[in-house]
């Protein structure tokens, strides 16, 4: 019956049963963070497809392991909002919470910039090729390196290098991301030098520099870059918007291009360093080829590191789980889901389904290499689907492209290959976003 939303005595909720073994406050959380994978497996094993998992202050969401529930993505009586009711200090406003209208304005409006044309139009190739390269030859030289800390910070620099933000500037923006940052697990305690208020004034602070790239954007019509695109795009479109909608997505494109870019490449490498076929084959392809993409028209010639890419991401999605909103009642299979049902879509769970990939737990570029058909949406489920897809996939698949290959020239004319030096199953961390653990190592030798 839906008129009692829980049933105690049953452990049911709109007769779904609850996950058991969860916290005061925390919820499941702990569990979410720490293995996600078992905990959605001893789920599915005990309770059935769908069940409720306590995301602590997030409140219950409704998880399903039924393929079908991808095609909420796509449905309009589903909507993105939960996102900002879980993380409305730092994602209020920028187009992974908006829907319907507004959503398709605020998208129309600065979607340009990031299409292959646009990016290809910015060169934004060209401005990412030199920092990749002085990266990796910092690695080499080095000869051992922290992987997912390094990752990180050269998606920060090639993120910032986006936004044009001017060298002696980038400490000062370090910090304030980093202070940005703790809005996402801050307490909801408002006082002077709490992680809340600190971070409300990083936000603050981002969000009125964004607004000096605009005026300067618009001052300066004539010069390319993707702020300055992005602000051009905006400028000319049909729909009268807000600068607000701007400064918001410069937000969301410093968090998007940083935490997820960075977990994946970071994996690239780790895969490249366990298994050496791999290497040797994406070396055999950088070296017939012999230099860094710069366009969307290059990356033809690289179907190794594109599998390379496509085939991590796959198996080591690093956005785990999707939160969604019903806003009217739906039937999922056999079972009605009401209106204003709180649903969290596991991506993890898909990349490695048997039901949707042949021999899931394999790590194949062989089902990409081979495969004869187009790119479709189950195959991009990391960077979503329907109305909501990622407006930066193109920009992730140059850059990690790029740097792929940047790695195999570099590392291979130095005689060395990437070697794990650590066990890269162990502390490895599944919400907000998935990665490995800080303290993995790679060698180059």
């Amino acid at each position: 019956m839906l008129l009692n939303p829980l049933n105690r005595r049953h452990r049911l909720r709109y007769d779904v049963p609850v996950m058991p073994g969860a916290f005061p406050l925390v919820g499941h959380l702990p569990a979410i963070v720490c293995d996600l994978p078992r905990l959605l497996r001893r789920a599915e094993r005990t309770l059935g497809s769908h069940f409720w998992l306590d995301f602590g202050r997030a409140g219950h969401l409704m998880t399903c392991l039924d393929p079908d529930v991808i095609a909420l993505l796509r449905h309009k009586h589903v909507s993105s909002a939960l996102i900002e009711e879980i993380a409305p200090e730092i994602l209020g406003g920028t187009l992974v919470t908006l829907n319907g209208s507004a959503h398709r304005q605020a998208r129309d409006g600065i979607k340009a910039a990031f299409l292959p044309r646009g990016l290809t139009e910015a060169g934004i190739g060209e401005l990412f090729e030199p920092v990749i390269q002085a990266r990796v030859q910092a690695w080499r030289d080095r000869g051992e390196v922290t992987i997912l800390p390094e990752t990180g910070d050269l998606m920060l620099k090639l993120t910032f290098s986006l936004m044009g933000i001017p060298a002696q500037d980038l400490p000062e923006w370090h910090r304030k991301y980093r202070q940005l940052l703790q809005l996402i697990v801050a307490p909801p305690v408002d006082l002077p030098g709490t992680p809340l208020r600190r971070g409300r004034a990083a936000r603050d602070w981002i969000d009125a520099q964004s607004r000096q790239f605009i005026r300067d954007a618009r001052a300066h019509a004539a010069r390319t870059g993707l702020i300055n695109d992005m602000v051009s795009a905006f400028d000319r479109s049909d729909d009268a918007l807000s600068d607000d909608v701007l400064v918001a997505n410069i937000r969301l494109l410093l968090l998007a291009g940083h935490e997820t870019t960075a977990s994946t490449m970071a994996w690239m490498v780790i895969e490249l360093a366990r298994q050496p076929e791999l290497w040797d084959a994406l070396v055999e392809e950088a070296q017939r080829v012999g230099a860094v993409p710069t366009r969307h028209a290059d990356l033809a010639q690289f179907p190794v590191a594109e599998a390379l890419f496509r085939e991590t991401l796959r198996m080591h999605p690093a956005s785990s789980l999707i939160p969604r909103r019903t806003t009217q009642e739906l039937q999922l299979g056999q079972r009605r889901i009401p209106a204003g049902t709180s649903l969290c879509i596991p991506l993890l769970h898909f990349s490695t389904s048997a039901l949707l990939h042949e021999a899931p737990d394999q790590f194949r570029l062989a089902r990409w290499l081979q495969r004869t058909g187009p790119i479709g949406p189950v195959d991009m489920l990391q960077f979503g689907s329907g109305p909501h897809v990622c407006i930066g996939y193109h920009l992730v698949w140059l850059e990690l492209v790029q740097f792929s290959i940047a790695l195999a020239l570099t590392m291979h004319k130095a005689g060395v290959r990437p070697r794990l030096l650590s066990d890269a199953e162990k502390g490895r961390r599944y919400y907000p976003t998935a990665q490995p653990s800080m303290k993995i190592r790679i060698g180059f030798s």
